[in-house]
């Protein structure tokens, strides 16, 4: 008996990487997994049901129950219909897990519209979608007299939260999933639903070509960019003994588990009318000596 079990579960991006890691661990923890995952390339190019197959595979080897769902995750229809599949399949919905995405790195000057479309679309409306889907049929349940222990875990990164020189469009679009998870937790509490992010920290597609240094294998016992290591948190996450944590934002590196802070109120002066402008610099300039001093982007350092 694992932590989820008899629990219904939609992870996104599962084909691969640390999607396939979350697919494989909540199955394992009991969980009946519905295996999203397009098949695209690391930059989005490309379809093929694959990876969500072979993952369904291993699942079923485990003893565990799960389907393949090839949807386009930030397809408003498509992504409404992969929360049927889970309902319909396996009588519910309980966690969502959204994980899928894709980077097109440049730097700022070198970055194309499509670049920017295609990258903000896939992350961040790849994570709006299901969420907005999801949470409808948990409201609907819940007004229903069935209310559900649900759980998301939403998919941040430490390039949204402190920023990453050359991926000014992916750390745009993650800082987005961050805010995104602050508003569904406050709004979704009421039907008994938790929202919390994880920034993982794993060798990937795409961090063996951002980080290729950080990103190789390790020669020691323990690998701390092995994608795995971030499954059991959202396991947890997932889990009925997670609900009093909500509104999250965790980061996994390895075995070392950082709750983010995020933006709050530092330091202020209210003079009680309007600033003039030539009095603007001087007083900011206070704030700000008064202010931690914020961690340096990365690339950076």
């Amino acid at each position: 008996m694992g932590i989820l079990e008899g629990r219904v579960a939609i992870v996104t991006g599962a084909g691969r990487g640390i999607g396939r890691a979350h697919a494989l661990e909540l199955a394992r923890q009991g969980a009946k997994v519905v295996v999203n995952d397009l098949g695209a390339s690391v930059g989005g190019e490309g379809a093929s049901d694959g990876p969500a197959h072979e993952v369904v595979t291993l699942i079923k080897e485990l003893g565990g129950e799960a389907v393949a769902n090839g949807a386009d995750v930030a397809d408003f229809e498509e992504a409404e219909a992969m929360v049927r599949q889970a309902v319909e399949t396996f009588g519910g919905l309980d966690i969502l897990v959204n994980n899928a995405g894709f980077v097109r790195d440049r730097m700022l000057v070198n970055t194309s519209e499509e670049e920017w479309d295609a990258v903000i679309r896939v992350h961040l409306k790849g994570h709006f979608a299901p969420l907005r889907h999801a949470a409808a049929y948990w409201r609907n349940e819940a007004k229903g007299g069935r209310p559900r222990a649900a759980r998301v875990i939403n998919t941040s990164s430490g390039a949204g939260l402190q920023g990453s020189i050359g991926q000014a469009t992916y750390s745009a679009a993650k800082a987005g999933i961050a805010g995104l998870t602050l508003v569904a937790a406050a709004e979704l509490g009421r039907y008994g639903v938790t929202v919390n992010a994880i920034a993982p920290v794993a060798r990937t597609r795409m961090t063996e070509t951002a980080f290729p240094e950080m990103m190789a294998p390790a020669s020691a016992a323990f690998d701390s960019m092995d994608p795995g290591n971030n499954a059991p948190v959202v396991a947890w996450l997932a889990s009925v003994d997670a609900g009093d944590v909500t509104g999250r934002v965790i980061e996994i590196e390895g075995g070392r588990l950082c709750v983010e802070q995020g933006w709050t109120h530092g330091s202020r002066r209210d003079i009680g009318r309007r600033w003039d402008a030539a009095e603007v610099g001087d007083a900011v300039r206070k704030l700000i000596a008064a202010a931690p001093v914020p961690e340096p982007v990365y690339g950076t350092r």
